[in-house]
């Protein structure tokens, strides 16, 4: 009877103390700096944005957060490398619908996306422009679907790799319009924009944020953008959906995932934190200038959204064909 008695002692008080720990651990975090894992190239939207919203935390935070660069393998390596860490809040993976495509195009990764990492919160949302070379004999997308299915294979598109959303948005345009365009994956979407810029590949969808600069310097045509309605940042371009494709629509997206099994305080904190960031009235007016729209979303909500972005994707990569090595 002593015995049990001490048994149903001890378990009481080990419940006290986790309750009564939690959320201390949530108030004292972070108590050293913590690095945030960008699985890919440096000057992409990813690493732009991670370092935007991570100088702003470390201002409110008074830690540092740190942006770590790791890219490679279409975003597996930086990745595998943050589902191996330990599970406290100090590492974080900045993603992106690459992610959720690779569920399906790279089903023997190291780890699942669902199941090695929790939700912490999602950043932004921003359209793609759909450029081509000056030298492309094309001034809409109509004309480019013409020319496309004139030459089958005749036109190649350029992408920063496998998997990126960029990539996906190019199968799914190939898919809706049913023409035959040669993907030509890079390392970077530094490198696929130069392609595009030198005429090397004839077109690519890119990041609105970098390339509009590009494209009213002339430098390439853009033909059309990619969301479900016009974009502020270049309002006279017409969308893809408008331009003869119904319904089209593919945007680049990104978020802050933890490793599973980060305590559910120090992730509402972050999310709590990184919320804050986004209604700031001063990131909403930058954000918004440079074609990207805040996303707002609890844990919960943010972990729906992956697993419908898992399921829309897959069903784009079952239709491609689309394979790991093109």
């Amino acid at each position: 009877m002593k015995q049990s008695r001490r048994v149903i002692a001890r378990a009481v008080a080990f419940g006290l103390a986790a309750c009564c720990t939690q959320p201390a651990l949530a108030q004292q975090y972070p108590s050293k700096p913590v690095r945030i894992v960008v699985p890919f190239g440096a000057g992409g939207p990813a690493d732009v944005y991670a370092r935007y919203v991570g100088q702003r935390l470390s201002e409110a935070l008074n830690q540092q957060f740190i942006v770590d660069d790791r890219p490679g393998a279409g975003s597996i390596i930086g990745t595998d490398l943050v589902a191996k860490a330990p599970a406290d809040g100090y590492t974080l993976l900045l993603m992106s619908n690459t992610h959720t495509v690779n569920e399906s195009l790279v089903p023997k990764k190291p780890f699942t996306l669902m199941k090695d990492f929790v939700p912490v919160s999602p950043l932004n949302d921003s359209d793609l422009l759909l450029v081509v070379h000056p030298t492309v004999p094309a001034k809409s997308v109509k004309e480019l679907i013409a020319l496309a299915k004139a030459k089958p294979k005749g036109l190649n598109y350029a992408s920063s790799g496998t998997g990126t959303p960029y990539h996906m948005a190019g199968e799914l345009f190939k898919s809706m319009a049913q023409v035959d365009i040669v993907h030509v994956p890079h390392k970077s979407s530094g490198e696929a924009r130069t392609s595009v810029m030198s005429g090397q590949v004839e077109m690519m969808m890119d990041a609105i944020t970098t390339m509009a600069p590009i494209a009213r310097a002339g430098r390439v045509r853009a033909l059309a953008t990619t969301g479900l309605k016009r974009s502020n940042v270049m309002p006279e371009i017409r969308t893809v959906a408008e331009s003869g494709v119904p319904g089209y629509e593919a945007t680049i997206w990104l978020g802050v995932m933890a490793p599973a099994g980060t305590p559910k305080p120090v992730v509402d904190r972050l999310n709590a934190e990184i919320v804050k960031v986004l209604k700031r009235p001063d990131v909403k007016k930058a954000w918004n200038e440079q074609g990207a729209e805040p996303l707002i979303m609890s844990p919960a909500e943010f972990e729906k959204y992956l697993n419908r972005d898992i399921a829309k994707w897959a069903k784009v990569v079952k239709i491609s064909g689309a394979s790991p090595d093109r």
